[in-house]
C-alpha cells in the first residue's frame, strides 16, 4: 500500500494531510525519513509519524451535534473545548471538514482517512445542509441570487439549494466546503446570519441527537456516506 494511503488507513490523517506530513519530513520508514507519498509499505515496514509508530486500527465513524464555542479540531491548544472531546472513543479521531466555533450542528469524526478524503474533496461534492436564521426576512431576489450562485472574494460559488422555512429562517444546501461559505453567501446578497446549524451531511441527518452529544454511525449509515460520494462522481 502507498505510504500516504497507509497513513490514512491507520487513522493518522486524511489522505491530503498525510501527504503534507510526508512532504514535511515527519514520516519515517524503517528509521529513515521518507518524502515520497507513493512509497510502498505494509505493517512490517516500521512506519512512524511524528516519531510515533503507525499501525492499523479499527475504523470508526461518529457524528456530533457540536455546540457553539467548541472548535472543530482534533486538539485545541487554548482553553476552548475540541470537538473530539465530545466522543467516547479510544481511536485517533479527527473531524471531517470544519464548522466555525460560533456555528452548531452536525460534524462527522472518523479515523478512516479514505472516507474523510471523499467527503471533503471538491471532486465529489458531497452536499451539506444548514438551517440559517437571518437578521432580516429574506427577499425573493436574495433567494434567487443564492440559487444562481454568488460572487465571493475567492470566486463564484456553485448554485445553492434554498428552501424558505419562515421569513427569517432558510435551509441552505451546498456542495462546496469553503471557509465560512454560507455566512459569506448570505452577506453577499445583502443579509446577515444570526444563527447557523448544520443539519445534514450527505444522506446523514442530525435527527434528534442532543447538542453536545455524539453517536457512532452504524455500518449501513457509513455505506450510505460512501454511496453519496460515488453517486456524485457517476453523475459527472
Amino acid at each position: 500500500m502507498r505510504l500516504a494511503k497507509y497513513l490514512a488507513h491507520c487513522g493518522v490523517a486524511s489522505r491530503r494531510r498525510a501527504e503534507e506530513l510526508i512532504a514535511s519530513g515527519k514520516v519515517s520508514v524503517g528509521g529513515r525519513t521518507v518524502t515520497d507519498p507513493a512509497r510502498e509499505v505494509d505493517e512490517s515496514s516500521g512506519v512512524e509519524a511524528n516519531r510515533r509508530p503507525v499501525t492499523p486500527e479499527p475504523r470508526e465513524v461518529w457524528i456530533v451535534n457540536k455546540p457553539a464555542g467548541v472548535v472543530s479540531t482534533a486538539r485545541e491548544p487554548g482553553r476552548r473545548q475540541a470537538v473530539v472531546e465530545l466522543v467516547d472513543s479510544e481511536r485517533r479521531l479527527y473531524p471531517v471538514g470544519r464548522l466555525d466555533a460560533d456555528s452548531t450542528g452536525l460534524i462527522v469524526l472518523t479515523n478512516d482517512g479514505e472516507l474523510a478524503n471523499v467527503l471533503t474533496h471538491p471532486r465529489y461534492g458531497v452536499k451539506r445542509g444548514y438551517r440559517v436564521r437571518l437578521r432580516r426576512p429574506a427577499s425573493e431576489s436574495q433567494l434567487r441570487r443564492l440559487r444562481r450562485g454568488v460572487e465571493l472574494e475567492d470566486g463564484r460559488t456553485a448554485p445553492a439549494g434554498v428552501r424558505r422555512v419562515s421569513p427569517r429562517v432558510l435551509e441552505v444546501t451546498i456542495s462546496e466546503g469553503r471557509n465560512r461559505q454560507v455566512r459569506r453567501m448570505i452577506e453577499a446578497v445583502g443579509n446577515e446570519v444570526v444563527k447557523l446549524a448544520r443539519i445534514r451531511y450527505g444522506s446523514i441527518d442530525l435527527g434528534e441527537l442532543p447538542e453536545g452529544k455524539a453517536r457512532r454511525l452504524r455500518r449501513p449509515e457509513v455505506q450510505r456516506l460512501w454511496k453519496d460520494a460515488r453517486a456524485v462522481e457517476k453523475s459527472r
